[in-house]
């Protein structure tokens, strides 16, 4: 089964937690890796990694480095993204959890928090608690990215979320539009959590 089909097809099963029809494009995968560090030993982790079309991206920037996490909920995309990609640590469990995670791994920090994850249909709350796992665990100089749908951007949903993210980070970056992606999306860089005691 092709990735698009599996993911139209767990999109129709569990749309509140899929939130998109087909997998995420290669200029967006780039975009949203980009803050993934050239050298070192970065700890990556991925939130939502679907069928893995940010997992690639990462993979090719790490070359081989670092710690790369990935947590899923969904048991199909986790399996599937664990057979495809058997150097990355996949994780079947809710992004809320993260900082537990970290610890039961003596990861002290992420560098690189990359998500996939469909804020758009989540609540509030839920945008909260996710959003606070994830500052929760940035180390300094950490990167949190994330995307959004062009046409959903004036969305109640997607406006609540933007202005979570610049109540939440001191910098918040928007990227240009990848009109090749289907539907065509933008990445938020974000950076420095406003409250941060590091």
């Amino acid at each position: 089964m092709t990735d698009s089909s599996t993911f139209l097809r767990q999109f129709v099963r569990h749309p509140l937690t899929v939130g998109a029809v087909t997998p995420s494009g290669a200029g967006l995968a780039a975009d949203i890796t980009a803050a993934v560090p050239g050298s070192g030993e970065p700890v990556v982790v991925e939130l939502g990694p679907g069928t893995g079309a940010f997992t690639g991206a990462v993979q090719r920037r790490l070359a081989g480095r670092g710690h790369h996490l990935a947590l899923e909920i969904n048991p199909r995309f986790a399996a599937r993204v664990a057979r495809r990609y058997p150097e990355v640590e996949v994780v079947l469990a809710d992004a809320a959890v993260l900082g537990d995670l970290l610890v039961a791994r003596s990861l002290p920090y992420a560098d690189v928090v990359v998500s996939g994850l469909p804020w758009a249909a989540f609540s509030g709350q839920r945008q909260r608690a996710v959003l606070d796992a994830v500052t929760g665990v940035l180390g300094p100089g950490g990167v949190f990215t994330t995307f959004a749908y062009r046409h959903a951007l004036c969305s109640p949903p997607a406006r609540r979320f933007r202005r979570l993210l610049d109540r939440t980070f001191e910098e918040v970056t928007v990227g240009r539009t990848v009109w090749a992606n289907l539907p065509p999306a933008l990445v938020y860089h974000c950076r420095r959590p406003l409250g941060q005691g590091r």
